[in-house]
């Protein structure tokens, strides 16, 4: 009789969307087992939250994207890594958005961005599907097929910023520093390799294992990559130029969460 009781109540509660930790707590009581206070307040506040906070679906759209500033697109991203900082990220549906993308993109902006795991671009700026274009290489770096990219993601699709997002503690940076050779890693460093010349005006020690010498070359990186994207890309020099885009840089710390808008 209790079995029974208990996979009726299983049921009932199936058809009424339950979340999971409710079943949890439910399926344990039918055992007999004791749930302890604490887990069941815990519980409650989960769902009030989740009622509190409904999940977003909806993507940006053709006209929204057009009626972006470029300077909207910085307060936007600076107000999303002030709530990932807070662990406040919007709760998002990720399957209904794809889907709701399907027909076409319209993101925000273009971050290149290092290849780095500890790195998550659009975490970073509690941006989901659909906000941003995101191109990722080892020291964050443009070469011909980035720039395309970029220029695919601002001309072809409407993006009004392009943002080269350099961080803490970058191993291509480092290595960068060390002068490494390995493969065709030793090509790869040989484009970040200017920002360690231009960074030897930096008073102290000027080795990989001085944190504030690889940051400083790190940020000089950030800006050696603004230029090339400004000398190498006609398309992009002219849309900045009218006002259609910013080119920005930014600096990601890995200890805090903070991103500086250089």
């Amino acid at each position: 009789m209790i079995a029974k009781n208990c996979r009726q109540y299983l049921n009932l509660h199936l058809v009424f969307n339950i979340t999971a930790i409710s079943l949890v707590i439910l399926s344990g009581s039918c055992q007999n087992t004791n749930v302890r206070k604490d887990t069941a307040n815990a519980s409650a506040d989960t769902i009030i939250e989740l009622k509190q906070k409904p999940l977003r679906e909806r993507v940006l759209t053709a006209e929204e994207q057009r009626l972006l500033s470029p300077d909207t697109v910085i307060s936007r991203l600076k107000q999303g890594n002030a709530r990932y900082m807070n662990n406040d990220l919007t709760a998002r549906d990720h399957s209904a958005m794809v889907r709701n993308a399907l027909k076409g993109q319209y993101p925000k902006a273009v971050v290149i961005s290092c290849l780095d795991s500890r790195v998550p671009v659009a975490d970073i700026f509690d941006k989901g599907i659909g906000d941003l274009f995101v191109g990722r290489v080892a020291g964050n770096f443009v070469n011909e097929d980035l720039l395309g990219s970029i220029e695919y993601g601002c001309k072809i699709s409407g993006a009004k910023l392009v943002l080269v997002l350099g961080h803490e503690s970058c191993g291509a940076i480092k290595a960068a520093i060390d002068n490494v050779k390995l493969g065709n890693i030793t090509a790869m460093l040989a484009k970040i390799r200017p920002a360690v010349a231009r960074s030897q005006d930096f008073q102290g020690e000027k080795t990989s294992k001085n944190e504030q010498f690889v940051e400083y070359v790190a940020k000089n990186n950030i800006l050696q990559t603004i230029q090339m994207i400004r000398a190498k890309s006609p398309i992009l020099r002219k849309m900045e130029a009218k006002g259609e885009i910013k080119i920005a840089g930014a600096y990601y710390q890995l200890r805090t969460g903070a991103v500086q808008f250089l």
